[in-house]
């Protein structure tokens, strides 16, 4: 990905937190991304997201179509992961543009001041709650996430409905569950749990207690979204949960993938986009952010990598079938989104210490 001609080979992969030793290793690739000038003389655009290949690189060669002047160069990782980078880089910024996670991350990172303020010109076709406070990052899109199962091992009929269903005992030992330390998305699923049993009960113990339940039922906790999808598709777990445009790209791709919306209601994921504090090179970035958002860039995310689009002035009928189809289906999940932001991290740590591996 990032020297000239070898920009595919970085962007596919999910960069995990390096040991020690390597620390020199990485710090040479940031500064081969941030300051490494294409033969061609072009701006280089740094991009850190969770979107994955199929997304990224569809972007990627529309945007310097459109602007033939930029070199879009990105890293593929998870949402917590880009937080942590962003966070540790802060002091000499590797990015010029965080595109995509929760807005409940993105409401953290604008209060670590890590996000410079962008208005772009769709603002105010998304929803008010999408827009983050002082413009420092609105949602591109909405993600849902999915009951997940084996297609191959089971009936749509017999997955798990909802929920609940994931904790009754046929599934002990058959649920994989992505990471959810790293995992944006997974942080939004527990964050909707431990609301949810508050909501019930005036206690935070009661979604915990669920989350203990269901670490009970796991057989792995599992490093990335990518091998999460292999792991169901050859039956070393059953079900999970995860995001739906990962599972409709696997589908499309020939994994045997199936899903179900929980009929208590899903969360549905505000998927943001931001210009970093301090990006060197601020005009690229804010032009990247303009085109995710334009009608183009949505309908364009929507047709070829499936992402329901955030912005609701696009007409039903420009939309494809899938998509109408789900927003006929889902339920959407009542969750209080600004409190997660608030007290997501310390309910995180609070399930790492003490839930992960103590169900049994």
């Amino acid at each position: 990905m990032v020297p000239d001609g070898a920009k595919r080979n970085y962007g596919s992969r999910r960069f995990e937190p390096l040991p020690t030793p390597h620390a020199f290793w990485y710090l040479a690739l940031c500064a081969l991304v941030v300051t490494g000038c294409s033969s061609d003389g072009r701006t280089p655009l740094v991009i850190y997201s969770p979107h994955g290949r199929d997304l990224l690189t569809l972007l990627e060669r529309r945007f310097e179509q459109l602007h033939p002047g930029v070199d879009v160069r990105w890293l593929d990782m998870g949402s917590q992961e880009v937080y942590d980078r962003v966070r540790s880089e802060r002091a000499n910024p590797q990015a010029d543009v965080w595109f995509g996670g929760p807005a409940t991350i993105f409401a953290r990172a604008a209060a670590d001041s890590l996000l410079e303020p962008y208005r772009p010109s769709w603002a105010g076709a998304i929803d008010p709650h999408g827009r983050g406070r002082g413009d420092l990052y609105f949602a591109a899109y909405e993600t849902p996430v999915a009951i997940v199962y084996a297609e191959r091992a089971l009936k749509p009929q017999d997955a798990p409905q909802d929920w609940d269903d994931l904790l009754d005992p046929r599934w002990r030992g058959r649920v994989l569950i992505r990471d959810p330390l790293a995992s944006g998305t997974m942080r939004a699923v527990w964050g909707m749990v431990i609301e949810r049993g508050l909501k019930a009960t005036g206690d935070t113990a009661a979604g915990f207690q669920w989350l203990r339940r269901l670490d009970a039922q796991t057989k792995e906790y599992v490093l990335n979204g990518p091998l999460l999808d292999q792991k169901i598709a050859r039956q070393e777990g059953l079900v999970t949960m995860w995001d739906l445009p990962d599972i409709l790209l696997n589908r499309r791709d020939g994994l045997p993938l199936g899903y179900v919306f929980p009929a208590s209601g899903t969360p549905v994921i505000e998927d943001a986009v931001a210009v970093v504090r301090g990006a060197r090179h601020r005009d690229a970035a804010r032009a990247f952010v303009e085109y995710v958002g334009s009608v183009e860039a949505q309908l364009l995310a929507t047709r070829e990598a499936y992402r329901l689009p955030a912005r609701l002035d696009l007409p039903a009928d420009s939309l494809p079938a899938w998509a109408r189809d789900v927003r006929r289906s889902m339920k959407v999940a009542d969750v209080d989104w600004d409190l997660l932001a608030e007290r997501g991290a310390e309910w995180m740590r609070y399930w790492d210490e003490h839930v992960r591996g103590k169900g049994r």
